[in-house]
């Protein structure tokens, strides 16, 4: 009978923690569930094999045994009976190794040769896995929306899996971040809990604002007469627009913050980011005689 490699059927190495070794049953078990692959004997075999790596694995004492002889077990065996019948000897008793055994009701019918000559039986409670409960599947969705569509917290209706499913849309969301809608994924095995969905959302970039963070970034533009001299301008918001007043001699480049005109913080109400207008000064065309005149007298008294 062939030597079963438990740490490669678990796909992990012989460093394994305890943790490492029960996600990976769950996650391979889960993927070769012969629930979930019916009519499948490959599945149902490898299934088979996931539990019986499961019941050395995770047991400290099967596993210590299993690392000692591994495929030396046969010769190991010999080992352990020469171990107690020296103990026997000395004690006069039945002390010692004292097996796993169809006493303890294990069910020997669901494991390899190889199991049943090293350790004489198995786990009644993993018996074909059917009894198992196993978490049903997380499922993957996105959604997008553009800048606008986050600027208030609304409900939206989306299709995953076939399924209609109204979520709330809390404002400010922002690109790339994954809200999780718990117990909307698949189903559970065996009475197990249903999955877990998330959704991943894809802000577009608005073509007149940019976003960082809470804060907006926008350009405004200015024509030289009221750059010089000063006066008033409407610039647009997200929410509206607003009216500015602009400082004689404002130069090119030169930034100004509405404050609270930005994106809405997250799940906080009442709060919002900022809105920074960069000022781009427009250089007039189509100058009439008497402009260019007014700019050529404007430049002599200059210097």
């Amino acid at each position: 009978m062939a030597f079963i490699d438990y740490y490669k059927v678990l796909e992990l190495d012989k460093n394994a923690s305890e943790k490492d070794i029960k996600n990976a049953y769950r996650k391979l078990a889960r993927k070769y569930h012969p629930d979930l692959n019916p009519n499948d004997e490959e599945a149902n075999k490898k299934f088979q094999q996931l539990n019986e790596a499961n019941e050395v694995l995770s047991d400290p004492e099967k596993r210590k045994k299993y690392d000692k002889y591994g495929e030396n077990w046969q010769h190991g065996e010999a080992y352990e009976q020469q171990a107690r019948q020296q103990a026997n000897q000395q004690t006069g008793g039945f002390g010692g190794y004292g097996g796993f055994g169809d006493d303890e009701g294990f069910g020997s019918e669901d494991f390899s040769d190889f199991f049943q000559s090293m350790f004489g039986g198995g786990s009644a409670g993993t018996r074909g896995g059917r009894s198992a409960k196993f978490r049903g599947q997380d499922y993957n969705a996105s959604l997008n929306l553009n800048l606008r569509d986050v600027l208030e917290t609304h409900k939206q209706t989306i299709t995953v899996n076939g399924k209609n499913l109204r979520i709330t849309i809390p404002a400010g969301i922002e690109n790339g971040q994954t809200i999780k809608i718990a117990a909307h994924g698949a189903p559970g095995v065996n009475g197990g809990p249903a999955g877990d969905l998330f959704i991943k959302f894809n802000i577009t970039p608005d073509p007149d604002f940019k976003r960082d963070g809470n804060n907006l970034y926008a350009t405004l533009k200015l024509d030289l007469y009221t750059a010089v001299l000063g006066g008033e301008v409407t610039a647009d918001t997200l929410t509206g627009k607003v009216k500015l007043k602009v400082k004689p001699e404002t130069q090119n480049g030169a930034k100004v913050k509405l404050k609270g005109k930005g994106m809405p913080v997250y799940k906080k109400d009442n709060e919002f980011g900022d809105l920074y207008l960069t000022y781009e000064i427009q250089m007039p065309t189509n100058l009439t005689e008497r402009q260019k005149q007014l700019f050529e007298e404007l430049a002599k008294s200059s210097t």
